[in-house]
């Protein structure tokens, strides 16, 4: 019994230091990411609770992504990978308090978003959801600028 009780312990720890290993050392998280770009056809075939989802999600994602761009378009790059020192920890302080400030933004924004937008037209959900795919799917394209 004991020997479960720690494993089940090792094994909960070992979970938890995965899912902090990128940690807020990464600029860009992943979950940033969004898993599929919709056409136009597609999406005007979707019920508005779908949409709803989807524009959230997107606007989550290009509020995680766009702030970091001049640093990297893709989750896992990391301030060492920059060449950003540590500075007695004052860097990844700031990082990490970004990181706190935008998990509050987009649950606040998100809360608004489930009361406010099932009042938006369907047609302009699925334009904004279009334009915010467009906005991502452009990022594949941003080292091209430099």
């Amino acid at each position: 019994m004991k020997t479960k009780i720690i494993l089940l312990t090792l094994g909960l720890f070992l979970t938890a230091s995965l899912g902090f290993s990128q940690g807020p050392n990464s600029f860009i998280s992943t979950k940033s990411g969004v898993k599929k770009f919709h056409e136009k056809s597609e999406l005007d075939r979707m019920p508005k609770g779908i949409l709803l989802k989807l524009y959230i999600e997107r606007t989550e994602s290009l509020t995680r992504l766009l702030p970091y761009i001049a640093f990297a378009t893709k989750p896992g790059i990391t301030m060492e990978d920059l060449g950003i020192p540590d500075n007695d920890g004052d860097n990844t302080k700031a990082l990490a308090g970004q990181y706190e400030a935008t998990a509050d933004f987009l649950e606040n924004t998100s809360e608004f978003q489930k009361k406010i937008l099932p009042y938006a037209d369907t047609s302009k959900l699925v334009s904004a959801i279009l334009f915010y795919e467009e906005t991502l799917r452009s990022l594949h394209t941003y080292d091209e600028y430099h």
